[in-house]
């Protein structure tokens, strides 16, 4: 049942609201005359139960059925946390000053 749903990955941008989330997902698409390729970006609001993504986290996000007016989608799983992204640009801050 649930292999006709529709997937997308993105970067959390705000999680101000009370088990909302809204997600930025981009995309890259060729303009069908000109033939440049231009990012396209989309936000979604999405369910988050508990409450657990935080600014900055990449998630991965499925259809579901209406919850408000706005929220069509589902926070699945947290691919990445922010913290782990921070640390690793604190890390290679370190090295290039050592340099």
């Amino acid at each position: 049942m649930e292999k006709n749903r529709k997937s997308r990955v993105g970067r959390i941008v705000s999680n101000k609201m009370d088990k909302t989330v809204v997600i930025r997902v981009e995309s890259l698409r060729r303009h069908p005359l000109y033939h440049k390729v231009i990012r396209h970006v989309s936000k979604f609001k999405a369910h988050d139960e508990n409450n657990s993504c935080n600014t900055g986290d990449v998630v991965r996000i499925v259809e579901t059925r209406p919850l408000s007016r706005d929220k069509r989608w589902k926070v699945v799983e947290i691919i990445q946390k922010k913290e782990a992204v921070e640390a690793v640009k604190d890390e290679l801050a370190q090295v290039n000053q050592e340099k």
